[in-house]
């Protein structure tokens, strides 16, 4: 059976404008989880098995007599982002919104699995995994811990991400580093606060903590090797001090973002040194907290290539190219790649916010070029004889 793609395009929007209304948070994904094998169980899938690190679910559809296999991915989670949007189909629960279009990834993969379940064009076994919890770095590795890998073997994965500024219909991918891993990091000072009136009195934390912000800035640009690209920022600046008060205790929480251990490790030890240097020269006490989130996403040179060809069947030659740089921002679609190659791709988004902004919507207009370009990896990597 042929699908039509106007009529898929309909129901895909459909599907992804419901998920928007109703966003779920990392883990918390139930009435998505159950959506998705609705769905799949509508299309005729051959297995759909539910729970699988929690709230993810896993189908799995054969044609043929091949015995390759391969595994598609798409993300379910939102973000705790409320919502400023004002469209019909803007979020009902507060402080949740699909900020990073998940909802859309979600629906482009529903879109493949009915147009393969529908039109075959292949010879083997193709995976669908609807993961949860992708955005705090924990639902990749809660499905690989649930035994995905033994339960559901695929020799190859593949990913897409929406990409705002990128016009809709247009795919970019690049070979080996692609996306950074994120390092999270917290420092904690601890000295006396007392009266703003008196700093003499005690011996405060705050100047110390602008010190020590200033100071983090040179690891990039004075200890690491300028062709290694890294980013440590400093997001938060907590102290327990008030208008009149001054600080006894200050904690700076950031992330840092690489592509190499070496320059994670780096990054760490440098930030050790920083952090004791400053506390001793202003008589503090202080704690170092470094723990590492996300790993770097390093694509398959092979596999990309075969992503940018299958991508230029179904959108032009013209809408397909090589990115010139890796992006910083960070994807637990690498902890996969730990364990299988494969090829994380972004699919444009056309005008839009940018991700994790309160005005991000997902484009529908992009939905079929997304499930389009799923199927037609499947199809090249899983071609018929």
């Amino acid at each position: 059976m042929i699908i039509d793609l106007d009529d898929l395009e309909r129901e895909m929007t459909h599907w992804r404008r419901d998920l928007h209304t109703h966003p779920e948070f990392g883990f918390e994904e139930t009435r998505t989880a159950a959506f998705v094998a609705s769905k799949l169980r509508e299309f005729g899938l051959d297995e759909i098995v539910e729970g699988v690190g929690g709230t993810g679910v896993v189908g799995t559809l054969r044609r043929g007599g091949g015995n390759r296999s391969i595994a598609l991915r798409a993300d379910m989670d939102a973000l705790r982002i409320p919502e400023r949007g004002t469209h019909e189909h803007r979020s009902l629960t507060p402080g949740v919104m699909h900020a990073c279009g998940h909802d859309g990834h979600t629906s482009m993969l529903l879109g493949a699995a009915k147009l393969l379940a529908a039109e075959g064009g292949f010879d083997g076994t193709v995976r669908f995994i609807f993961q949860p919890a992708e955005e705090w770095g924990r639902g990749a590795l809660a499905m690989l811990d649930d035994g995905l890998l033994q339960r559901f073997p695929f020799q190859e994965i593949y990913g897409l991400h929406n990409a705002p500024g990128v016009p809709v219909g247009q795919l970019r991918s690049r070979p080996g580093p692609i996306m950074s891993a994120e390092d999270n990091f917290e420092i904690v000072l601890k000295g006396v606060g007392g009266h703003a009136a008196r700093p003499n009195g005690g011996n405060e934390t705050l100047v110390a903590a602008c010190a020590l912000v200033t100071s983090l800035q040179t690891i990039v640009s004075r200890r690491l090797s300028p062709t290694d690209v890294a980013v440590v920022s400093v997001t938060e600046l907590l102290t327990d001090g008030t208008r009149n008060a001054l600080p006894g205790e200050a904690r700076i929480l950031g992330d840092a973002r690489s592509f190499k251990q070496k320059v994670s490790a780096d990054i760490e030890r440098q930030m050790r040194v920083i952090s004791e240097g400053v506390a001793l020269a202003y008589n503090l006490q202080h704690t170092v907290t470094y723990t590492r989130e996300f790993v770097p996403l390093l694509n398959d040179p092979l596999l990309t290539q075969a992503v940018l060809g299958a991508a230029a069947e179904v959108l032009g030659e013209g809408n397909v190219s090589l990115m010139s740089e890796p992006f910083t921002a960070s994807e637990d679609f690498a902890r996969f790649l730990d364990h299988v190659p494969g090829c994380f791709a972004f699919i444009g988004n056309g005008d839009s916010a940018p991700l994790h902004n309160p005005d991000y919507d997902f484009d529908d207009a992009g939905l079929t070029h997304g499930a389009r370009t799923h199927a037609a990896i499947v199809r090249s990597r899983l071609s018929i004889p």
